[in-house]
């Protein structure tokens, strides 16, 4: 690993880590809800984003390992927050509310997935 590889990670890290906070901040502040929708519009976003690079860059395979890494590893490992989604789920276990739990999981695994294809298989259409 290099000096240009972590300064990519660190970066890109520094700006997924504040778009997530905004955009936390922005659904949680804009929703009344039971479920953490801060939370899972992250994920979602950074799966159908996942989804879209990965297709992009099958395109392109000139572009660098550090801007790979800058955008997947920093900007997206940052975004996304399957750490903070393990606790809330596990916190809504431990409080009783199952059925919440349960939704809160089904949607972030089932939707991540499918946003995640939903980007990849856009790209491959558009570029097509």
């Amino acid at each position: 690993m290099n000096t240009l590889t972590i300064i990519a990670v660190a970066s890109g890290g520094a700006i997924g880590a504040t778009l997530r906070l905004f955009i936390n901040a922005a659904v949680n502040k804009s929703f009344i809800h039971a479920l953490p929708l801060g939370t899972l519009v992250v994920n979602l976003i950074g799966s159908l984003l996942i989804g879209m690079l990965f297709a992009y860059f099958h395109f392109n395979t000139s572009l660098s390992p550090q801007l790979k890494t800058f955008l997947v590893t920093g900007v997206l490992g940052a975004l996304t927050t399957y750490s903070t989604f393990a606790i809330e789920s596990f916190f809504l276990l431990q409080s009783g509310h199952y059925i919440h739990a349960f939704a809160n999981m089904a949607l972030n695994l089932f939707g991540t997935i499918l946003f995640a294809g939903f980007g990849y298989l856009t790209i491959l259409y558009i570029t097509k």
